[in-house]
């Protein structure tokens, strides 16, 4: 059996730097563009790939989160495509079987923590560059520009290994709400689009029924880099039991979430999904519940 090359679902710009050149790696960033909506239902966003062409890392290629690496025949946004589409669009950026991903972004690095899940999801190894574009900036190393660089595509597709387990549907978030299974639902959005204090992208403020907050954004430090292991078990069990129930976490999108679900796999729990659909698909059918305050 083959060695990883990665030592882990997280890399720093040290480990980076001396690997960058090593064939089997492939560096993507994941970085889109999604502002604050200034008042309910203001849903924006774009793809990153102008900020990528203006200053990236070396030898990276920008994977579209808004354009072929989602499904827009699904009804809402950044929806994971099929594991087939998905190693379609991964071989058209170089990533093949053999290949291994170190996903980045600048944008806090929950964008590169959705497409980390993606990659895990259908077998892809994968690590998120921890602190992101400004990490490797901020420690003198090299940066590239333009969009001319021309992906060679990948010469054999991967093979999904699909892992189900990692994502949760609509149906599955609704029982543990009500109670008819085990689990425990957390929200990653911040602390106002949980309490519905701030204003939504969506149709209605509020949070799901029974889920408590843990924004994924706070599980970083002033550097943007993951809290050192102590300080974010003690951040995460401050939300969690430790009685085993399995965790389904979801923000507005799905992206949050996946920054969460970085911070969980990195304290070894194993029983983590995101709800693809989140808040977007939630908040569409008045009929399910949202509650506001904490």
């Amino acid at each position: 059996m083959t060695t990883s090359l990665l030592p882990g679902p997280l890399v720093d710009d040290t480990w980076l730097a001396a690997h960058l050149d090593d064939p089997r790696l492939v560096v993507l960033d994941a970085t889109a563009l999604l502002p604050s909506p200034r008042e309910d239902g203001d849903h924006r966003s774009a793809s990153g790939r102008g900020a990528w062409a203006e200053r990236h890392l070396p030898g990276s290629r920008h994977a579209d989160l808004t354009g072929e690496l989602s499904d827009h025949d699904a009804p809402y946004r950044f929806a994971v495509p099929s594991p087939e589409a998905l190693a379609a669009a991964l071989a058209r950026l170089g990533v093949g079987e053999g290949s291994e991903v170190v996903s980045y972004d600048s944008g806090g690095g929950i964008w590169a923590a959705r497409l980390w899940w993606m990659l895990r999801a259908i077998g892809v190894p994968a690590a998120v560059l921890d602190g992101g574009l400004e990490a490797w900036e901020t420690a003198g190393r090299p940066l590239a520009s333009g969009d001319d660089t021309d992906p060679v595509p990948a010469g054999r597709p991967v093979t999904p290994v699909v892992r189900p387990d990692l994502w949760a549907g609509i149906e599955d978030v609704a029982a543990i709400s009500r109670g008819e299974r085990p689990g425990t639902l957390v929200c990653a959005l911040p602390s106002g689009g949980y309490d519905g204090s701030a204003p939504t992208r969506y149709s209605r403020r509020g949070h799901i029924p029974a889920s408590r907050s843990l924004p994924g954004r706070g599980l970083l430090d002033e550097a943007g880099r993951v809290m050192r292991p102590e300080e974010l078990a003690a951040k995460v069990g401050a939300v969690l039991d430790t009685d085993g129930s399995p965790v389904v976490l979801y923000c507005g999108g799905g992206i949050s979430a996946a920054g969460a679900a970085l911070a969980l796999t990195l304290l070894g729990r194993t029983d983590v999904s995101v709800y693809d659909g989140s808040l977007e698909e939630w908040s569409k059918d008045p009929a399910r519940p949202l509650e506001l305050g904490n």
